[in-house]
C-alpha cells in the first residue's frame, strides 16, 4: 500500500508533469492499493485547476472507479495536529501532516515528489519514500 501525496496525484494526472514518467515507474510493480488522504484534495484541486479544465474530475474518477483509494482519516486529528505542533522539529503544514497520520496507519509508505517535508521522518524509520530520497 502506498499513500499518494499531493505531488503524486498532480503528477499521475498530468502528462506534461516532470515527474508524471517517474510516477509511472514507481507505481509499475506495485500491486496497490493506492492511498489519497481526503485532507488533501484541495490542495491537489487548487494545483490542478492552476493547469487544465477537468482535472480533478479524473482524480475523482480514479477514486470512483476504485484505483485510487480515498481515506477520510477521521482518527489522525490528533496525531496532525501533533505533528503540525511539534515544536522540537520543522513544521508540517496540514496536507503534509495529513499524509504522515495516513501512511503511518497504511504501513509508511508515501509516493512523494517532494521529499524535503518528509525526510526527517523516513530518516526515523516512521515513513518510507518512494521513490527513494536520492534515486
Amino acid at each position: 500500500m502506498i499513500v499518494l501525496d499531493t505531488s503524486a496525484v498532480v503528477a499521475l494526472q498530468d502528462r506534461r508533469d516532470s515527474c508524471y514518467p517517474a510516477a509511472l515507474e514507481a507505481l509499475r510493480d506495485e500491486p496497490g492499493p493506492f492511498v489519497v488522504p481526503l485532507a488533501i484534495l484541495a490542495e491537489v484541486d487548487g494545483m490542478l485547476s492552476a493547469r487544465s479544465v477537468g482535472a480533478m474530475s479524473h482524480v475523482l474518477g480514479s477514486v470512483l472507479d476504485g484505483s485510487l483509494l480515498l481515506d477520510g482519516g477521521d482518527q489522525d486529528t490528533a496525531r496532525i495536529e501533533a505533528l503540525m505542533t511539534d515544536s522540537t522539529q520543522p513544521r508540517l503544514a496540514f496536507a503534509d501532516a495529513a499524509v504522515v497520520a495516513c501512511a503511518e496507519r497504511n504501513g509508511g509508505r508515501v509516493l512523494t515528489f517532494t521529499p524535503a517535508q518528509y525526510v526527517r521522518l523516513a530518516h526515523e524509520g516512521v515513513l518510507s519514500l518512494v521513490p527513494s530520497v536520492g534515486s
